[in-house]
């Protein structure tokens, strides 16, 4: 019998920062992370922020007066920018995870491609949306 014994593979258990910053995620993986972050910063401003701003804008003439003077501010508005962009991208990948479920685009390619059109089409549709809120039509 001859010794097939297998070869020792190397273990890498503690990783550094330097070690990390090197490792390149393909883009599905970088859209997969995202998608991740978008639905916590949905799910956590959702209480702090929309809520808030929906109920003052709902409560009385007055209220909604003082909203779109909330809405004034330049920062408030990056900040509604961010949520709009965690929307549409949330949106977006979620449409690509359903037809992922239905076993469609599987495959490598298919799979870079999409990764590919979420990111473009929820960045597109952010930038119509901050031309419309920073009012250039």
């Amino acid at each position: 019998m001859t010794d097939s014994a297998a070869k020792a593979r190397p273990q890498y258990r503690n990783l550094t920062l330097p070690q990390l910053m090197k490792y390149r995620l393909p883009l599905a993986g970088k859209l997969s992370i995202l998608h991740r972050i978008s639905g916590a910063l949905l799910f956590l401003c959702l209480p702090l922020v929309i809520l808030p701003l929906f109920a003052m804008s709902v409560s009385s003439e007055a209220g909604f007066a003082q909203m779109a003077t909330v809405f004034g501010n330049p920062i408030v508005k990056l900040v509604m920018l961010v949520l709009i962009w965690g929307y549409l991208h949330h949106f977006c990948a979620g449409i690509r995870y359903l037809v992922l479920d239905l076993h469609m685009g599987l495959d490598k390619a298919s799979a870079q491609k999409s990764a590919g059109v979420v990111f473009g089409v929820s960045l597109a549709l952010t930038l119509v949306f901050a031309l419309k809120l920073f009012g250039a039509w």
